[in-house]
């Protein structure tokens, strides 16, 4: 029985489907791509590799950023159907590719997906090709892929380690709170106002998130000290960031950090003027 239903997948629907991912039509390739991981889901690895992976890749360059935005938000769900090794010599490229486009979205959806392959590929090969590329997108010009990778540093710093984290993604996180490109935006449009919040207070979030991955020793060493600095900035809405990035570390520091070296940062900044 077995064996009669890999002959049908091979004869029958695996052609059909690659057509489908051909189609001339973007919206029938948008709606194929959409249901790739899916569909190999139901495969032998092996044949998925052989069969569909060549036609995902065509589709990585396709001349329709909407066809790849629908690859970019289910693509990374494939490495656990392939496995470690046909995720890093075939799928990989694909998602640096997609990381890489020139349409937001497709960036986005990608970065929303990246916990699904980083157990796949290993802390070594994470820290080499993924990283950079994180890093990269960390100083993107549209809000929301920054935001998108604020929200998944916390995840990112637990797979990696205290060590590499600091080594190479703890200055990220204090260059959010003062986010310089939502400053920017907000020159130019009040109504992005909220875009700049977004951002700011996703990065409050995050320093939080890290004291609580952790602990509070490090937090004390490495970022606390960073955070209270920032609250002499001369812009004002950057010191209310600082503020609430404190309330939120408060209850993770624990009362005797909070009262001897958090209260009397609040304390001053009720006086401020």
């Amino acid at each position: 029985m077995v064996v009669v239903m890999l002959t049908f997948f091979r004869s029958d629907l695996v052609p059909a489907y690659v057509r489908l991912l051909r189609d001339n039509e973007a919206e029938v390739r948008i709606a194929a791509a959409g249901k790739v991981t899916k569909f190999c889901r139901i495969l032998d690895p092996e044949l998925a590799v052989q069969q569909i992976l060549p036609f995902v890749k065509e589709l990585s360059t396709d001349s329709s950023q909407h066809v790849r935005s629908a690859l970019a938000s289910v693509i990374m769900g494939m490495a656990p159907v392939l496995g470690k090794d046909a995720t890093i010599e075939q799928l990989l490229p694909i998602f640096l590719s997609l990381l890489k486009d020139e349409f937001p979205d497709v960036r986005l959806n990608i970065i929303t997906k990246l916990d699904q392959v980083n157990q796949g590929i290993g802390i070594d090969l994470l820290s080499q090709s993924l990283l950079p590329a994180i890093v990269e997108l960390a100083e993107d010009r549209h809000w929301r892929v920054r935001l998108a990778i604020i929200e998944y540093i916390p995840l990112l710093a637990s797979q990696l380690g205290v060590g590499f984290f600091d080594d190479k993604l703890g200055s990220l996180c204090m260059q959010w709170l003062n986010d310089k490109k939502a400053k920017k935006k907000k020159k130019k449009n009040l109504m992005l106002l909220l875009f700049v919040y977004s951002i700011r207070d996703a990065a409050a979030n995050n320093v939080k998130r890290l004291a609580e991955e952790f602990g509070p020793d490090w937090a004390m060493q490495h970022m606390v000290p960073q955070v209270l600095e920032m609250i002499n900035n001369p812009h004002y809405l950057y010191r209310l960031t600082i503020l609430h990035a404190i309330s939120l570390l408060a209850p993770v520091m624990g009362l005797e950090i909070t009262c001897s070296k958090l209260l009397p940062v609040v304390i001053t900044a009720s006086k401020d003027r």
